[in-house]
């Protein structure tokens, strides 16, 4: 039993890690603040952050702010996903469409999505529109890019033995390609989704105004040197993310249980 018992020692081991590195730096972090004297405008101690964060929490102001960003980055989104594997997937069938959207994301692809905000501002306003149009202009690119490379990688035998079968072109794209472009898929969308949440809070904080969200509460919070407000809400912003990804992560095995991931 010697060997299985320090397997399950190395197992729990690797799974006490991480939280026991967060705690020693929120540790160090805090005795570094309280031996220094250092003041809370430049580095509030992690207790009075924590402080902060649940007088946020108890008075609804975080979740009204963060409602506000999830909304505005899962409409883009779910804008950018329809739209963006319809397009892939036509360019993967038709050589045409994948000439012409070709030259079109080949120009506008690699342009930094942060600049066209201002443009969006003037044609559109720092309301609601301007937030989801940059939401889902942003993850748009890389679910295209993602579906169409997939779809061109399905192999080429499995669409001749399905024709051999007697496969039509649709049941053809519908049970083999599409499957076997799935992982491809999920990839752009795990991508768009990283991005779309960097841009929509970007938006909150270029759009000024008092229109909420979570990056309109980071600047309004450091405007005012509230430092321990603005540490509160990049813990949020933080701590969604890793969520939203573990989320993908648990619907991409959901969706497509025979795609070997790996345990990223």
């Amino acid at each position: 039993g010697g060997a299985m018992t320090s397997g399950r020692a190395a197992r729990i081991w690797q799974f006490a890690l991480p939280p026991l590195t967060i705690v020693a730096v929120v540790v160090a972090w805090e005795a570094l603040v309280r031996l220094r004297g250092i003041a809370p405008i430049y580095l509030p101690a992690p207790s009075s952050v924590f402080v902060y964060l649940s007088r946020m929490i108890a008075d609804g102001s975080m979740p009204y702010h963060l409602g506000i960003t999830l909304l505005r980055i899962f409409v883009g989104f779910g804008l950018a996903a329809v739209f963006g594997i319809a397009l892939g997937v036509l360019m993967g069938m038709s050589r045409t469409i994948a000439r012409v959207a070709d030259v079109w994301i080949a120009a506008l692809y690699p342009l930094p999505k942060i600049s066209l905000i201002p443009l969006l501002i003037i044609w559109v306003g720092t309301g609601e529109a301007y937030k989801i149009v940059i939401s889902a202009v942003s993850a748009f690119f890389p679910i295209v890019i993602s579906t169409y490379s997939g779809i061109r990688q399905t192999d080429r035998g499995l669409i001749k033995a399905a024709k051999d079968l007697g496969a039509n072109a649709r049941q053809i794209q519908l049970k083999v390609v599409i499957p076997g472009a799935i992982p491809s898929i999920f990839a752009g969308l795990h991508l768009g989704m990283g991005i779309a949440i960097i841009l929509v809070v970007a938006a909150e904080m270029i759009g000024g105004s008092s229109q909420g969200g979570m990056g309109w509460l980071l600047i309004s919070s450091g405007q005012v040197m509230e430092t321990e407000k603005v540490f509160a809400s990049l813990i949020v912003l933080a701590v969604v993310g890793a969520v939203v990804i573990k989320l993908q992560q648990w619907i991409d095995r959901k969706v497509a249980p025979w795609v070997n991931y790996n345990d990223g």
